[in-house]
């Protein structure tokens, strides 16, 4: 792609024509300052934390041979175009499509509070079972048929997710599901993607240090259907939510094709559900037959993110036999709901990546039916993001467990005993131990027959955000440290 095309196919509008004296071939699309090669197009994007005008030199003196920048942008004179765009993300997103423009044939994209991650486990399971070439890009990072690439968001920025959507079709990839953050979908990250359906879970509180309102963070996850899927595709639509009607409102007048699972569902419905101890049994009506389906997973919500998978997979082309056969087989994604082992009296121990108060609510429920002793609960709450939802989960915590500690959970800049107190105002019997590893050690040891340990908030993550720096830690591998030690 030359610059030229690049200007044309976003109608960007150039500043300073006297700096555009050739028609350069683009090298590559970068949106970090320090990553800028030469020829290069530097996108300098306004953040949270920082302005792109702010690098522009920086960028120019690593061979950047164009700047692109909102209208309102800030640059000084420059010795390379500087480009304005109403709309800079969205300009990003449409170059990144056009740059790295292969795809894998079927994409379905999920949303919601919690259980994105699940889904699109689940998908890529699914279509894998089917004999598909599958794929999965999310929280977890990228799971691929040649393997795992650990990542650190939900979505990733329009260039990474175009450059690896490319790379996926060029390994032979034809599906891929992934995870639509509401932070992807307001910052454009998703637009060029050629989804063939999409997906709601459910919508709880989340991400109020970047969403001014709930009404504003489900505005944006409603971008999936009013503004990324395809008119006439596939809107697969958890039933049985808060939030459901609103969504399936606003997908219908995108002229979407509305799908709905769940009790209240038309297209998938669940007629019976019988909880077991690690496992559930459901029969679920699907095109005027009844299905029966075994899934190897506890908890009601896992049921629901199962269905919303099977929806999403038989509206794409996958059979209905072959999706019911699939999750019966099925494996929960890493850190979610996830028994690492038993300690010496036989209690199970979890680790769940709920850091939120309807997926903290959700887990404690889903272990409560088969504990017939005390629910014992290692959490915290991260620093430098929304602080309302700390009482919210100290209050769950209280109301849903036995026994509550309070411990960190990546702290980042604040200050880690106030993150703490805060919590401990809604759970004041709690037990408080600052050292995570410490309280997992301590919470093992104090486990009796017939208890359940639930270890929540950092799930599959590998590290622990303290100021800056980000230190070795897994709740995993203290969780498995601590039930050896028991023994």
């Amino acid at each position: 792609m030359k610059l030229d095309d690049m200007i044309e196919l976003v109608g960007l509008k150039l500043t300073n024509p006297e700096s555009h004296k050739s028609n350069p071939v683009i090298v590559g699309i970068n949106t970090d300052s320090r990553k800028v090669k030469s020829g290069d197009v530097f996108f300098a994007l306004s953040g949270s934390r920082a302005e792109g005008a702010d690098f522009v030199a920086d960028a120019i003196s690593q061979g950047a041979i164009a700047i692109v920048c909102e209208d309102s942008s800030n640059i000084a004179d420059s010795t390379v175009p500087v480009l304005r765009s109403e709309n800079a993300r969205l300009a990003l997103a449409r170059i990144s499509a056009k740059f790295y423009p292969n795809q894998p044939r079927c994409i379905v994209a999920v949303t919601g509070t919690a259980g994105k991650t699940s889904v699109a486990s689940f998908v890529r399971q699914i279509w894998e079972f089917a004999g598909d070439q599958a794929a999965m890009i999310g929280t977890t990072g990228v799971i691929s048929p040649k393997g795992t690439e650990y990542g650190s968001l939900t979505t990733p920025d329009s260039v990474t997710l175009h450059k690896l959507l490319d790379q996926l079709a060029q390994d032979g990839v034809t599906h891929c599901s992934m995870e639509a953050s509401s932070h992807g979908l307001d910052q454009y990250r998703l637009d060029g993607v050629e989804l063939t359906a999409g997906a709601f879970t459910n919508l709880g509180r989340d991400h109020m240090d970047y969403h001014p309102t709930i009404e504003h963070y489900l505005d944006a996850k409603l971008e999936l259907f009013r503004r990324v899927l395809p008119n006439g595709a596939p809107a697969v639509i958890f039933a049985d939510d808060e939030y459901s009607q609103a969504t399936i409102s606003a997908a219908k007048a995108a002229g979407n094709n509305v799908h709905t699972v769940g009790r209240n569902g038309k297209y998938l419905t669940v007629k019976r559900v019988e909880q077991l101890r690690h496992s559930q049994r459901a029969e679920v009506m699907f095109d005027g037959q009844l299905f029966s389906l075994y899934l190897p997973l506890a908890g009601d919500f896992q049921l629901s993110n199962a269905l919303v998978a099977a929806g999403l997979c038989i509206s794409t082309g996958t059979s209905a036999e072959s999706v019911f056969k699939a999750l019966s087989q099925i494996k929960g994604a890493p850190g979610r709901l996830e028994l690492i082992g038993k300690s010496k009296s036989g209690a199970p121990v979890y680790v769940d990546y709920a850091h939120k108060p309807d997926a903290l609510e959700q887990v404690l429920s889903a272990v409560r039916p088969f504990t017939t002793g005390r629910i014992v609960l290692v959490f915290g709450c991260g620093g430098d993001r929304d602080k309302g939802k700390r009482p919210i989960m100290g209050e769950i915590a209280h109301r849903l467990s036995n026994i509550s500690i309070v411990t960190d959970d990546n702290p980042r800049t604040e200050n880690a005993a106030q993150i703490r107190s805060e919590i401990l105002k809604a759970v004041p019997d709690a037990i408080e131990i600052e050292g995570r590893g410490e309280a997992i050690e301590q919470a093992v040891r104090m486990l009796k027959e017939g208890d359940t340990l639930v270890i929540a908030g950092k799930g599959h993550e590998e590290g622990q955000l303290v100021g800056d720096v980000t230190l070795p830690f897994s709740d995993h591998k203290e969780a498995l440290k601590a039930i050896k030690g028991a023994y």
